[in-house]
């Protein structure tokens, strides 16, 4: 697997496009990690009005970007680590769950009870920590996701607004009581860099 070295700082539709100018002409898989400002991103199908808290985002400078892939809204800022994995192979669905797969275990050896869900997230301790999305190109499958390190939680909440129905089918109130951050449970990883070695160390 080849692991990409890509710059830092940049905004969140760059590393989008650059997943797809990597994917037109991948000949194995692929690994970068990065991480933007704050953010919010939402799926193809989403509507943003009906997700996304656009008065809170405008007030405090969150950029809002709608991705190709499906899946849920998150939110991520300096201190949510964006994994971007590409891969020759066009099975989509077998690509993603070898990619949940990779990544709870990547997790799991640095000591988390991390597992997958059938929901594209990971947990450990019944708390989410990472959403996960795909998408298929004619010659490529590109899988994109979120890992909660250090994220401000108080703006992650704000930022975004999941339906009653959402919260309800998790059994809970907020999105600060369905997520958490893993940084306090590792301390061992001194930064979020350190982390993004690891991770790609052990994936």
């Amino acid at each position: 697997m080849q692991i990409i070295e890509l710059p830092k700082g940049r905004p969140l539709a760059w590393y989008l496009d650059e997943e797809i100018r990597l994917a037109r002409d991948v000949h194995q898989d692929m690994l970068f990690c990065w991480t933007v400002s704050p953010t919010v991103i939402y799926g193809r199908h989403q509507q943003r009005e009906a997700e996304v808290n656009l008065p809170y985002c405008r007030a405090h400078g969150i950029d809002v970007v709608q991705r190709k892939s499906g899946g849920g809204c998150v939110y991520a800022d300096r201190g949510n680590l964006m994994l971007s994995y590409i891969t020759p192979d066009t099975h989509a669905e077998a690509v993603f769950a070898r990619f949940m797969l990779r990544l709870a275990a990547a997790l799991q050896a640095l000591g988390l009870p991390a597992v997958s869900t059938a929901h594209n997230d990971i947990l450990v301790d019944g708390k989410k920590v990472s959403g996960n999305a795909c998408y298929a190109l004619p010659n490529a499958t590109i899988v994109h996701g979120t890992l909660l390190y250090d994220v401000d939680m108080q703006a992650l909440e704000q930022a975004i607004t999941p339906s009653e129905a959402k919260l309800q089918k998790h059994a809970v109130q907020s999105v600060r009581q369905r997520v958490t951050n893993i940084r306090p449970l590792l301390p061992d990883i001194s930064d979020i860099d350190a982390l993004a070695q690891a991770i790609v160390r052990n994936f």
